[in-house]
């Protein structure tokens, strides 16, 4: 019997605000620990909190660029768990009226077109602290707690189980990541903790439409684990169901020196975690004005810059998809653009030289990090149409480019990649011709198929100096059919 994944996403984002989502305690990454924290994000007795207009607000934009009917009231809940980093022993989040309800967000699958995945619900809640555990200490048998973290604004987006296959899934992920970017959401800095994903997956017969048991990994903080994530975890419940057993529903965690998942602990339900009406907090209303700024405020998103990339640029849809993949990616190419008007060729340097070099820096790495800056990016381009360089000196360059940041134009004068004069080719032509008497004989017999052949000896024996054009030029000069 074939089987296939039925897969969906919890996926939490930390906001990006200045302050907590209860309190007026900085949000700043690498504090020094426990420096960030008052008697509300501490759960100390008497404490009440207060929300964050601006985390309000985020969220909302959120549900609105995901389509979602954001009903006119949405009140906030006590999730009640016990973990050392719960410092009130219960979370504020939403479980009856969350903020946002039944949207979708419509993935790119390449070739296949779009795919809409539905959303669930979105709610706003608070994250909780951070278990440090002593690494490498000998017998020791405690964790430390660092509640710099608790209290931060975290919004929960689940999906619909309604992922088919792992290139959608990964879609859905990079997806998801753009959205927030362009909408300013959120960093997104995976290594940080500031997006992270929980992955939902059950198999059924293929065809089928009832759902199997669901399995959750909890805190993937990489797009690359999650996809191991979803090869283990069919593995293992095709195992499990061809060998007659029964998948159990649990919560399960990564492991990443064994390159598996393993069992963390049953999997709760909504009722194991009593959720009730948070007391300390009012009803939110949201008004149809405030509906309508909020969707007003919207920036231009993924799909539709994609779009006018391809309208404005005259580059073609798939070099249009991976330059709007990222905020950043889109703006580096745009400020690009301005300086050096030859969309093609950007893109064509983009998607090859600088997106490989930004896979081999890290999954947070981002194009505004890059060392290499888009007006140098322009002015290499710039250097190859104007013939200055040939496009195998430029290949030379741009390593040097993004190893010193220097601009190319620099480079080329330090390394001596000057192209050779024109009038210095002849010498250097005339000398492979006399060295292949047989390929000029060809050439004089119409056989011009052998004019690429001397052309690759005349770029070798120039280093790549050499113009193209010229090169050409000088051989059916020198062989006389011009």
């Amino acid at each position: 019997m074939e089987l296939e994944p039925v897969i969906g996403f919890e996926v939490h984002t930390e906001l990006k605000t200045n302050t907590k989502v209860w309190c007026g305690c900085p949000t700043t990454f690498g504090a020094p620990v426990n420096t960030q924290t008052c008697p509300v994000c501490l759960g100390m007795p008497g404490s009440l909190p207060v929300l964050n207009e601006r985390a309000f607000d985020i969220s909302l934009q959120v549900a609105t660029a995901l389509n979602c009917e954001i009903p006119p009231e949405t009140d906030f809940d006590r999730k009640n768990y016990y973990y050392p980093d719960l410092p009130k022993n219960y979370q504020i989040s939403q479980q009856y009226r969350p903020l946002g309800r039944e949207g979708w967000l419509d993935i790119d699958l390449g070739e296949k077109g779009t795919k809409r995945i539905g959303i669930d619900n979105i709610h706003l809640e608070e994250d909780a602290g951070k278990n440090i555990h002593p690494d490498g200490a000998t017998h020791v048998d405690y964790s430390l707690i660092d509640l710099n973290r608790a209290g931060t604004p975290l919004l929960e987006i689940v999906s619909k189980p309604e992922i088919r296959t792992k290139p959608e899934a990964e879609a859905y992920m990079k997806g998801m990541k753009a959205l927030l970017e362009y909408l300013d959401a959120s960093d997104c800095k995976m290594e940080e903790g500031r997006l992270r994903f929980e992955l939902n997956i059950s198999l059924r017969p293929k065809g089928g439409t009832e759902l199997g048991q669901k399995v959750e990994i909890k805190n993937l903080n990489s797009i690359s684990v999650v996809m191991k994530c979803i090869d283990h975890e069919i593995e293992r419940q095709t195992e499990v169901l061809e060998e007659g057993g029964i998948v159990e529903g649990e919560t399960r965690l990564w492991d990443e020196v064994k390159q598996v998942t393993r069992s963390m602990r049953k999997k709760e339900t909504s009722f194991d975690y009593r959720y009730f009406p948070d007391p300390d907090l009012v009803t939110m209303t949201v008004s149809e004005e405030r509906k309508r700024n909020i969707a007003n405020s919207l920036p231009e998103l993924p799909l539709a810059k994609r779009a006018r990339f391809v309208e404005q640029y005259g580059i073609p849809d798939y070099d249009a998809g991976v330059l709007t993949a990222s905020l950043q990616m889109a703006e580096y190419f745009e400020a690009a653009i301005l300086a050096h008007n030859n969309a093609k060729a950007l893109s064509n340097w983009m998607m090859t030289e600088m997106i490989r070099r930004l896979n081999e820096m890290g999954e947070d790495a981002s194009a505004a990090d890059f060392p290499v800056r888009p007006q140098a990016l322009a002015e290499l381009v710039r250097l190859i149409d104007d013939n200055t360089i040939t496009g195998k000196i430029a290949k030379k360059v741009y390593p040097l480019m993004v190893e010193t940041g220097k601009m190319p134009a620099v480079i080329v004068e330090e390394q001596g990649l000057k192209p050779i004069d024109d009038s210095a080719m002849e010498p250097i032509v005339q000398k492979v011709l006399d060295e292949n008497p047989k390929m000029v004989e060809d050439i004089k017999a119409g056989k011009m198929k052998a004019i690429g052949g001397l052309m690759g000896q005349v770029m070798r024996a120039t280093g790549g100096k050499a113009n193209p054009q010229t090169v050409q030029s000088l051989i059916k000069k020198l062989c006389g059919v011009e």
